[in-house]
């Protein structure tokens, strides 16, 4: 084991300064605190397969992935560090310790690699980096794994950071690269579906929390921001934490797809549209949406509207199946869509792409380690691709009837509905994950019913 590297502090305006005095006594009288030979990762048994998955693709090249760097926040205050998603996919590494650090393969051979993971080790006692340095020093921010432990979680050679060679980085190379990883990462195994579906799981019962919290949050003058709270709690209790920035969207800011604002009142005369999903540890996230009445139950615009739009959601579920076009799904929601619009007058007919005009956007995305996963793959093999077994998506039509939209008559105004649910696609057709919180409109009002006066 090569000796440990002295490490530069790193250090602020307001920090004291150290006498060699106390740096002498902070050196010593340390027990060892090794880790337990246990600690291998349950995903170390699947990461050798996906990365000669990869090497398969680049015979002789040399392949860089790196985890990502810690970005400042402000001044001195570092955001929360997540791992890039191929990195810890490849590796099973998934904390915030590993910010900076790098997985390479590097050629072995004509049609196989060998990986190298450059790592920061765990600060030395025998320098002032552990009890010094406010962004890695084990004091700060906790312990890291020495090289050694590294190698016994991951199954992969590790080395120091400081070791890592030069990695002169070609733009287009490392978009090839991005694109591979995306692509190979579509289709989930059995561990991943596992993952998703404890995601899943959490962010159900994070709902039923904020349903439960509705009391309050009407009652607070930022009640959106009182039903975010609610259901990070939720997210960092059992997980990671949220898996995007959570929509709570009251009355017409949910006409708004991505209202993250969450600084308006609750009105128990609207609608609530909760887009929210929890992120686990291994960091597979969900990616559910529900539009709830506030006061419990939906006056009849509002069953009008989410009606449609769960009967377009249902067209679009009936849609999925191995050998679909990935379009499918999509258009089979927005054929629902065009046909209610018109029969409610809002449209001449269904003919052409006006009905957008009131959906905006798609009706779904593959999801998995990114809440929009594989988003580099290419169209040939994504949107405009086919759908296969271990696919996970999200079906999720809306409705976003614009406040200020004179196209529809008042009453609909102001009015945004989505409804989202999370899908892995089966030998069989779709299974629906996230089953257990209802989409009928009685369904929702027994429910509520149930979670605010129990």
């Amino acid at each position: 084991m090569p000796e440990p590297r002295p490490a530069t502090p790193r250090t602020v305006s307001h920090d004291l300064p150290v006498s060699g005095e106390f740096e002498a006594f902070m050196a010593g009288d340390w027990t060892a605190t090794p880790l337990p030979d246990g600690i291998r990762l349950p995903v170390a048994r699947l990461t050798p397969a996906r990365r000669a998955r990869l090497s398969a693709r680049f015979p002789g090249d040399r392949l860089i992935v790196p985890a990502g760097e810690l970005r400042v926040r402000s001044n001195d205050c570092d955001h929360r560090f997540r791992p890039h998603s191929a990195y810890a996919w490849l590796t099973g590494l998934t904390g915030e310790e590993q910010a900076g650090h790098v997985l390479v393969l590097e050629p072995d051979g004509p049609h196989r690699h060998e990986a190298v993971l450059y790592v920061r080790p765990r600060s030395p006692r025998t320098d002032g980096a552990f009890y010094r340095d406010r962004r890695y020093g084990e004091f700060w921010v906790g312990r890291r794994p020495d090289l050694a432990e590294a190698e016994r979680m991951t199954g992969i050679r590790c080395a120091h950071l400081d070791d890592l060679p030069p990695t002169g980085r070609d733009a287009s190379a490392d978009a090839e690269l991005a694109t591979a990883l995306s692509e190979l990462r579509m289709v989930k195994d059995a561990w991943e579906v596992g993952q998703l579906q404890r995601a899943v799981d959490h962010t159900a019962a994070g709902f039923e929390d904020v349903v439960r919290a509705l009391p309050r949050a009407l009652a607070h003058p930022r009640g959106e921001r009182w039903i975010e709270g609610v259901f990070g709690l939720r997210a960092r209790a059992e997980g990671n934490g949220t898996g995007y920035e959570t929509i709570a969207a009251s009355g017409a800011h949910a006409c708004v797809l991505h209202w993250t604002r969450n600084d308006g009142p609750l009105d128990p005369g609207h609608l609530l549209l909760l887009d929210a999903g929890v992120e686990t540890d291994t960091l597979y996230t969900a990616d559910i949406t529900r539009t709830l009445p506030l006061s419990g139950r939906f006056t009849s615009v509002q069953r009008q509207v989410y009606e449609l739009v769960l009967a377009a959601q249902e067209a679009g579920i009936g849609a999925l199946k191995p050998g679909a076009s990935y379009r499918d799904f999509h258009r089979a929601a927005m054929r629902v869509i065009a046909e209610g619009l018109t029969e409610w007058g809002v449209l001449k007919n269904a003919e052409g792409d006006f009905h957008r005009r009131y959906t905006l956007c798609s009706s779904g995305h593959m999801l998995g380690l990114d809440v929009h996963d594989c988003a580099q793959a290419r169209a040939d093999v994504y949107l405009d691709g086919v759908l296969e077994e271990g696919h996970v998506l999200t079906v999720e039509p809306g409705l976003y009837l614009q406040p200020d939209d004179e196209t529809l008559p008042p009453e609909l105004r102001g009015i945004g509905v989505r409804i989202e649910d999370d899908l892995v696609i089966t030998a069989e057709g779709a299974e629906l994950m996230s089953g257990a919180l209802p989409r009928t409109p009685d369904a929702i009002e027994a429910w509520m019913g149930a979670l605010t006066t129990g």
